[in-house]
């Protein structure tokens, strides 16, 4: 169906074949890894009284609604262009991620930090941690096997772009990935924080390294949830292909017989397998209208070609300057 373009310097569009199937079944993963982990954990942490294990349960739970939020934006995006939509739904997958960052930021960092500040102004009698390290190291596997499939499929496509992984995390628009990943690796340090909150409370006897890993985990979760925002808020205002890429397509239109000149070229990302092209275009004086209308559709099917993202291509005909 096209391939997934990603805004990299260093390279243009590559081939995604199952990338929306693979997408799926990487937030499916995370999803079902969380539920479980936010059980065990909330748990743990009302029979320890341990509010960084409260905290982390706060994390797994955000996490979880994170991931359904994805599902959603994934299945939205998927809706063939239509009358109402002409241009179609791939925008719903950026307002549905934006929507999952908030949920994080409110749902974990800001519960986290809530948390950790009461904990740290009114205390807590650090109870039998043995069951929340139990829970810990159980959600440490989990959130790994979650953490590797989400960067087997990032480390796949960062290789068919020829760029470096953490280039294609920064600069892909494939929010759903880049959620996953982003969202394990902070629960794997939360976990680490909320470990040495326990450990520090058992050999001192007070509840101050809880809390102070408990605000720690917050200010993770509130970070991770600024990131993601920026990244989908960036990608709903709009975001044109590479650099690369426009200078392809530019070279494209240049490359016409009729063409004299790309006055001006707009491109815009609708999502990781979807784009847009229109462009000004003037044609030599002596093309006649059949011939400007052969080059539209001859230049528009090289470009299609060329780049299998861009599925809309919109040419206007304009005198340039004589």
């Amino acid at each position: 169906m096209g391939e997934t373009v990603v805004d990299t310097s260093e390279g243009g569009t590559g081939a995604a074949g199952g990338a929306g199937g693979e997408s799926t079944f990487t937030v499916v993963v995370a999803a079902a890894a969380n539920l479980g982990i936010a059980v065990a954990k909330a748990v743990a942490g009302v029979v320890s009284g341990s509010s960084a294990m409260l905290s982390e349960a706060a994390h797994s739970v955000a996490d979880t609604v994170t991931e359904l939020m994805l599902l959603v934006s994934l299945r939205s995006a998927e809706r063939p262009a239509d009358e109402e939509h002409p241009l179609g739904y791939g925008g719903a997958r950026y307002i549905w991620a934006l929507l999952a960052s908030v949920a994080t930021f409110v749902g974990g960092g800001v519960f986290a930090v809530y948390d950790g500040v009461h904990t740290l102004t009114h205390g807590e009698e650090p109870g039998d941690p043995l069951l929340s390290y139990v829970v810990l190291g159980i959600a440490f596997v989990l959130e790994g096997f979650s953490l590797r499939t989400g960067l087997k499929q990032a480390r796949g496509e960062a290789t068919r772009f020829g760029v470096p992984l953490g280039h294609y995390l920064r600069r892909t628009p494939d929010t759903a990935v880049k959620a996953v990943v982003m969202e394990d690796s902070a629960a794997l340090v939360g976990l680490v924080l909320a470990a040495g909150g326990l450990l520090g409370g058992q050999l001192t006897g007070s509840g101050v390294w809880d809390g102070v890993a408990s605000l720690c985990i917050g200010v993770l979760l509130v970070y991770v949830a600024w990131v993601l925002g920026h990244a989908n808020a960036e990608l709903l205002i709009g975001r044109p292909l590479p650099g690369p890429v426009r200078e392809g397509v530019r070279a494209e239109l240049l490359a016409d017989p009729h063409v004299v000149a790309v006055l001006e070229l707009t491109t815009l990302l609708q999502g990781p397998d979807e784009a847009l092209v229109a462009a000004k275009v003037d044609f030599r004086d002596v093309s006649s209208a059949a011939e400007i209308e052969a080059a539209c559709d001859r230049v528009t099917r090289r470009i299609r070609a060329r780049f299998p993202a861009v599925r809309r291509v919109y040419l206007d005909p304009t005198p340039g300057s004589r």
